[in-house]
């Protein structure tokens, strides 16, 4: 099993993680990010960070592998804050394994 860890997002979001050892891919070029992202994944990564911006333009190839063991693709914050996409990426994710939403808003 690849134990790689690939981190995909614009420079300023993404360039402290390299000192975790994360395989940096850099784009804020909406164009490529498709590509890359299937890069990536063709790479046979087994955890795919990626920011929110660019997750939530990429949502299609996202909802391809969320009921898939791996790549995990997780939706991150960038620079400039969240989205709020990550959270509904994820409350979706464990609507569809447990069958019930048992993520609540704790405002």
């Amino acid at each position: 099993m690849n134990k790689r860890i690939a981190i995909m997002g614009d420079y300023d979001s993404i360039c402290g993680f390299s000192a975790l050892g994360m395989d940096l891919f850099v784009t804020d070029d909406k164009e490529n990010a498709e590509d890359t992202l299937n890069n990536i994944i063709e790479k046979s990564y087994s955890v795919i960070f990626i920011t929110e911006d660019l997750a939530e333009q990429l949502s299609f190839i996202l909802d391809k592998y969320r009921t898939q063991p791996l790549p995990a693709i997780i939706p991150i914050p960038n620079v400039t804050g969240k989205t709020g996409f990550g959270l509904r990426y994820v409350k979706k994710a464990v609507e569809q394994a447990v069958g019930s939403d048992i993520i609540f808003n704790e405002e």
